[in-house]
């Protein structure tokens, strides 16, 4: 009977082996779970009403599924609080043990294991050591929490109020460090006075074990602070082995030192300078600060090319052949360097001169300064100067900033190991100045061949002969170059490519660099003349021909992907004019074409930017008004002026032109050139404007196919413009027959092609009464219909005045 009331106080309840850790009652567990089988059973708790699990530990704690006889006998009845899922698919779950239970009757049910339990009564035995007990057991943990940081002071204070030995020793068991095998024969004590002794055997044993481990602590500490000091003084060792020549001296790096100065070719003054540091660097420890920047001055004075001269054999027609291999045309600039390599294999000790190449981008002033470094046999260096603003980047910093370097000239010549390179300041256009120092200003000294042999560096500052350089600068614009550096240079422009010269040079350059670059075979593409023309006027407008090689590049790029798409690598593909926009898309540029028939007050002039020559359409149209002038266009001030004048030079001709002398009081003149977003500036619209202005007037169409180029002044002369020969390609790109162009260039003919010049009816003209009878469809009987001798506004003022006296007739005039 009483067998059948043992087993009716079982209760069942899911089961949770634990390893290597042991719940206790009234204490509260975190634990991370991982088994399958531990989370249904945590599961199957939270399920049930009062949330309880029955937590025992395995004997063995490697065991994955662990048997019946692999449980301890005496487990925790415990209480799910918390249950969080991690990413890792692992649950953390708080717990909390309610009290000790023996267990039986492992079984399976469902996914999760359950055992029969039932609550172990607690006994006490000896209640006469209780007191004494407790108070022992207080005074180890107050001990044990002074030396181990782990438990916290109010961990120590909960336990220490309380005074039962059950709770007290339940409470101490989970905050000791022993192993769990010890915990759990110490959660199977059912009398609480043995149990609490052996909490007290314990925390003894730990109070002892911190104590010993502070000991060794401290001992290790020790020990390391000896270590320390050992290497310290074995570094000590070290420098003093140094010092005296035993290891690595310093003293025999600094002799070194001395003897390669000495050996070294380069000025006196030079070398006792590197000497007087050298003597520096003997009497300063290695391991100071200013060692390193002394040393790093000395190997500076030592890399530097002094007197380390490149043997320069020049031969004139090699070096011919060179510049016309790499470059067409450009004819002025290749002479030029001819001269001088010739004047230099004559005299053996000329001077570096200075060349400014100025030119619109894209004409090879870069390259072309390559071509001269290969064809004279002299190292190259290209230093770029655009947006440099730090006049330290010319002449370095001094030696008493940190970081200090030398400027860049020096460095260069530090890495060509000569010092005759030819040296390429690109951009020198491109300079501005700030409050660091205006870096135009310190190439004054670089670029003065009188100067530039005792060139001076701030970080080496010492003497250094800059005068074997060859120096070449590279500018778009001379506008923004400082006058004193505009006057140390020769100035040497290469003006936009010419559109036959740009046909040949994509012919023989562009086009068999691209097909090399894209993987082609010259027999892969061919483009027609026709194409290559239309390429150059729809599809770029340029001064050179970056351009047009990226054109030539899309072309090659359309090639290569239907050969691909073919699968026929020999295959060849024409480019015509007519299938050009299949590959390229429609056209990009439009040129201004000459009217279809003559127009009273549209008269076509020729214009010069940095892209090349245009013909401009100059407009004029009368309106009834009371003598206002509008010029619209975006015309520049210049441009303003110069309509202006040639109004000025109509009124003064009007008697003679047959107009009424009055006629500006009656009219309002509007000028107008297109492109209007295209702003425009410059004289030599003078007579283009002149011509507009007069055929609006008289009614007379100005001939469409003239055009002309030239400023005019007030008393109707004719001046000289440049730009001429753009000017004429664009006029004979448009169709025109008949250029009229300042008698003063006539002179300027020469340096344009002849093939420019074929078909084009050039007439030369001193005044604007010249131009009239050329440009205007009518004689010149009809143009100057008027009086012939139409006596001077002046001499009308004078007689009424003294008649008169009246002030009246005057004022309208002034």
């Amino acid at each position: 009977m009483s067998d059948a009331m043992r087993v009716e106080a079982f209760r069942e309840m899911p089961v949770m082996p634990l390893r290597e850790v042991v719940m206790f009652p009234r204490s509260i567990m975190p634990l991370f779970v991982g088994r399958e089988a531990s989370i249904k059973a945590i599961e199957a708790a939270q399920a049930s009403s009062g949330k309880q699990i029955f937590l025992v530990a395995q004997s063995e704690p490697e065991l994955e599924k662990p048997e019946a006889d692999d449980l301890c006998a005496v487990g925790v009845v415990s209480k799910v609080l918390q249950m969080l899922r991690l990413p890792d698919g692992t649950i953390k779950v708080l717990f909390e043990g309610l009290y000790r239970a023996i267990w039986q009757g492992l079984r399976e049910d469902g996914q999760c294991s359950v055992v029969g339990v039932r609550r172990l009564e607690e006994s006490q035995s000896r209640p006469e050591e209780k007191e004494a007990l407790v108070r022992a057991a207080h005074e180890a943990l107050e001990e044990y929490g002074k030396n181990n940081k782990k438990i916290s002071q109010e961990a120590v204070l909960s336990i220490l109020a309380l005074h039962e030995p059950g709770p007290l020793a339940d409470a101490i068991l989970p905050h000791l460090k022993v192993d769990y095998r010890k915990k759990q024969e110490a959660l199977e004590l059912s009398d609480v006075t043995e149990r609490l002794e052996r909490t007290y055997e314990l925390l003894q044993g730990e109070v002892a074990l911190s104590t010993v481990e502070k000991r060794i602590k401290n001992r290790v500490k020790v020990q390391m602070e000896r270590n320390q000091r050992e290497y310290y003084l074995n570094e000590q060792i070290k420098a003093i082995n140094k010092e005296m020549g035993r290891d690595d001296d310093p003293q025999a790096e600094v002799d070194e030192l001395e003897q390669k100065l000495k050996a070294r070719d380069m000025p006196e003054e030079a070398r006792q300078k590197a000497l007087a540091e050298v003597k520096k660097l003997r009497a300063m420890p290695p391991s100071a600060a200013e060692y390193t920047v002394v040393r790093n001055y000395v190997d500076w004075i030592l890399d530097l090319p002094w007197n380390d001269l490149k043997s320069i054999d020049i031969d004139i027609e090699k070096a011919r052949a060179i510049l016309d291999g790499d470059h067409y045309g450009l004819e002025k600039p290749k002479e030029r360097i001819l001269e001088y390599l010739a004047v230099q294999k004559l005299s053996h000790g000329l001077k570096g001169p200075i060349l400014c190449f100025v030119g619109p981008p894209g004409v090879g002033k870069t390259s072309l300064a390559k071509s001269v470094a290969r064809a004279t046999g002299r190292d190259f260096i290209r230093l770029s100067l655009g947006g440099v603003r730090d006049e330290a980047e010319i002449r370095g910093h001094r030696r008493t900033y940190v970081g200090a370097l030398p400027g860049k000239i020096i460095q260069s010549l530090k890495r060509v190991k000569y010092n005759n390179p030819l040296f390429c300041l690109d951009e020198v256009d491109k300079m501005t100045s700030d409050y660091r120092g205006d870096p135009a200003s310190a190439l004054l000294e670089v670029l003065d061949p009188e100067q530039n042999n005792t060139f001076m560096d701030h970080y080496l500052d010492l003497e250094y002969d800059l005068s074997k350089v060859f120096f070449i600068t590279t500018a778009n614009s001379l506008h923004t170059i400082p006058v004193p550096l505009l006057d140390r240079m020769e100035i040497i422009e290469l003006s936009s490519y010419l559109e036959t010269e740009k046909r040949h040079i994509a012919r023989r350059f562009l086009l068999p660099r691209q097909i090399e670059e894209h993987g082609l075979k010259e027999g892969n593409i061919r483009i027609s003349e026709n194409a290559l023309l239309e390429i150059i006027r729809g599809y770029t407008r340029e001064a050179g021909v970056r351009n047009l090689e990226r054109e030539i590049a899309a072309l090659c790029r359309k090639t290569a992907i239907r050969l691909v798409e073919d699968d026929d690598l020999d295959k060849c593909v024409s480019i015509s004019r007519q299938s050009l926009p299949g590959f390229l898309g429609v056209k990009k540029y439009r040129h201004e074409e000459r009217e279809d028939e003559p127009q009273v007050g549209v008269c076509a002039g020729l214009a010069y930017n940095q892209r090349g020559g245009e013909i401009l359409l100059v407009e004029t149209s009368l309106m009834s008004g009371a003598g206002h002038v509008v010029t619209t266009g975006q015309l520049g001030e210049v441009m303003t002026e110069s309509a202006k004048a040639a109004l000025s030079y109509v009124r003064s001709r009007a008697e003679v032109l047959g107009l009424d002398p009055r006629f500006h009081r009656k009219v309002d003149i509007h000028v107008h050139v297109p492109a209007g977003a295209t702003p425009k500036d410059g004289p030599s619209a003078g007579i283009t404007l002149a011509t507009s202005i007069t055929s609006a007037l008289l009614g007379i169409p100005v001939r469409n196919d003239v055009a002309m180029t030239g400023e005019i002044s007030l008393r109707g002369r004719v001046l000289p413009i440049g730009g001429l020969r753009e000017k004429l390609l664009a006029a004979r790109r448009s169709g025109i027959k008949k250029v009229i162009m300042p008698r003063d260039n006539e002179k300027d003919l020469k340096e344009v092609p002849d093939e420019v010049l074929r078909d084009l009816e050039i007439v030369f003209v001193d005044h604007v009464d010249d131009v009239l009878p050329q440009a205007l469809a009518a004689s010149p009987e009809e143009i100057f219909s008027g009086r012939a001798t139409a006596q001077p506004i002046c001499g009308s003022l004078r007689a009424p005045a003294a008649d008169k006296s009246g002030a009246g007739e005057i004022h309208p005039a002034q």
